[in-house]
């Protein structure tokens, strides 16, 4: 039902931008459904206090008091604030901008609803985008979005409200990545992609960081994943970082409708050059830095104590990022980062001596090869990096992983992982590190062996290699290199039968192919051609 509803809201809200790029609506869409929530949010909890205030058993009875006194009672911010309500002065609330819909100042008017809220909310300074009074939007279709927003259903259940949002943003967050194509991708990882990241990270309390955050994805499939194994929201401590300012905003955003505190530092900035974790050491570390950037260097970055293994070339920051990752792991961290496939295997510049220090130090865990046609930005090749500061298992061998004929076409243009191929994925890593299977990823206990299951290699999947091996071989990191060939099945019975059937359908056509020939030659024939 809820899939529906997404498909409908999407369709209208297209629609109604007309010819206005999406990279612009997307702004005033997700701005509009967080107004929306907030506002729930906040007559939800207005609505419990007034049956709270009013009943003579509760402990926030109000006694004797006047409708006044109530309504003024009801406007006590602490209220709001005690159970991290988001506190929405009466100018901003909902019911006041669907009231003023159709009049022609309505954008102005959302505005001004967005700058006293923040003024209300420290935590949402300059988060939200005013750009609502000088959209380029045909006549009325401001009012229109207004309209179509009021119609999400976000219930009286402040959890259930914030599911139904969050699935709402989620699912048109991916539709304008799409909708923008290569632009799309700099804010949103494809979320088969992330929950991959995730499974195998199995993130479970603790830090958790993103040094290039885009539109917190990661944080928030990260968040379902505890939620989905016993734990609750609140278990991690969320750090990100994003240069890119409007898709800072759209992160914070995303976090803030979901009830997830977060820190992604005190304003949009560079990673590299303006670290604003700079302190932090996380448990859990997942990214999905922008391939190959090549305009990343800057001269204070000569001898950074993040470049352990070796300076990155200037031309190319993949090397960058793996490495601040590893400065920012604590001892016992992972982590998991999307790049582009040219990352195992460069040997231009430094790469390949980094890597191969990298290899020898045995920080590199496990390596994924994925499918084609995952991403919305670019069809370059990617891969995934899992990094460790000190391995606890399998010292001196790195898993590699062959996923390239894993994924299934949504689309003529688009792939993704299935849940069940995430879990294969994930299972396998987890048996080849001797942990619980992924199902069973919150179970630590060491009695646990009901949900463990064997490691084994399996030939074109995956396989257990020595570093010895991995550094005669260039220390290329490509699965494919390693894995080997999938193991196919030779039954005799089938080929037989199979090549019977070939050589009758062979006989059959030419058969025909000779009747065909002799029809030609009498039709000539009768034409006075002979050959």
């Amino acid at each position: 039902m809820l899939d529906d509803i997404k498909k409908t809201l999407w369709a209208t809200a297209d629609k109604l931008r007309a010819n206005m790029d999406a990279a612009e609506y997307k702004h005033l869409v997700l701005g509009l459904i967080f107004v929306k929530y907030i506002s729930d949010t906040f007559a939800a909890r207005r609505a419990e206090l007034t049956l709270r205030l009013t009943n003579p058993a509760d402990d926030y009875h109000f006694a004797n008091a006047t409708a006044a006194d109530l309504e003024q009672e009801l406007e006590d911010r602490d209220y709001y604030t005690e159970v991290n309500a988001f506190w929405v002065p009466e100018s901003a609330r909902w019911e006041a901008l669907r009231a003023a819909a159709k009049q022609n100042d309505i954008g102005k008017r959302i505005d001004d609803a967005l700058t006293v809220i923040e003024a209300e909310n420290p935590k949402l300074k300059g988060i939200l985008d005013k750009r609502y009074a000088r959209a380029q939007l045909p006549d009325g279709k401001l009012g229109e979005l207004v309209d179509l927003v009021s119609t999400i259903g976000f219930g009286d259940n402040p959890s259930t409200a914030r599911d139904v949002l969050g699935q709402v943003y989620e699912y048109f967050l991916g539709m304008f990545a799409s909708a923008e194509g290569k632009r799309g991708g700099q804010f949103y990882t494809p979320a088969s992609i992330v929950k991959t990241l995730v499974a195998i990270l199995s993130p479970h309390s603790g830090q958790v960081y993103d040094p290039c955050c885009g539109s917190g994805g990661m944080f928030v499939q990260s968040e379902k994943f505890i939620e989905a194994h016993g734990g609750k929201i609140g278990d991690v401590s969320i750090y990100g970082q994003e240069a890119n300012p409007t898709t800072w905003r759209l992160a914070a955003m995303n976090l803030a409708i979901r009830g997830i505190d977060f820190n992604l530092g005190r304003e949009p900035g560079d990673t590299f050059t303006r670290n604003q974790h700079s302190d932090l050491r996380a448990d859990f570390i997942l990214a999905n830095p922008p391939f190959n950037i090549s305009d990343w260097w800057h001269g204070s970055l000569t001898g950074d104590a993040r470049w352990v293994y070796g300076d990155p070339p200037q031309g190319n920051a993949n090397y960058a990022w793996l490495q601040h990752m590893l400065h920012h792991l604590k001892p016992a961290g992972r982590a998991g980062i999307v790049l582009a496939n040219g990352s195992m295997s460069s040997s231009q510049n430094s790469e390949g001596t980094i890597r191969a220090a990298m290899v020898d130090a045995d920080v590199v865990e496990v390596m994924v090869a994925l499918p084609g046609q995952l991403f919305f930005n670019t069809q370059i090749p990617a891969c995934l990096w899992f990094l460790v500061k000190q391995k606890t298992q399998r010292k001196g061998e790195v898993l590699f992983i062959d996923a390239r004929k894993q994924a299934s076409m949504i689309s003529r243009v688009q792939s993704e992982f299935t849940d069940a191929v995430i879990e294969r994925i994930a299972t396998t890593v987890a048996a080849w590190r001797g942990e619980p299977d992924a199902g069973h990823a919150n179970s630590r206990s060491e009695n646990d062996s009901f949900s463990r299951t064997v490691y084994e290699d399996i030939p074109g999947f995956c396989r257990s290699v020595p570093l010895a091996e991995i550094a005669q071989h260039g220390h290329v990191l490509t699965p494919g290199r390693y894995v080997g060939a999938e193991t196919v099945e030779d039954n005799d019975e089938d080929f037989a039968t199979k090549m019977q059937q070939l050589t009758e359908k062979l006989g059959e056509q030419m058969a025909k192919g000779a009747e065909l020939d002799q029809l030609i030659r009498q039709k000539l024939g009768g034409l006075g051609y002979e050959f």
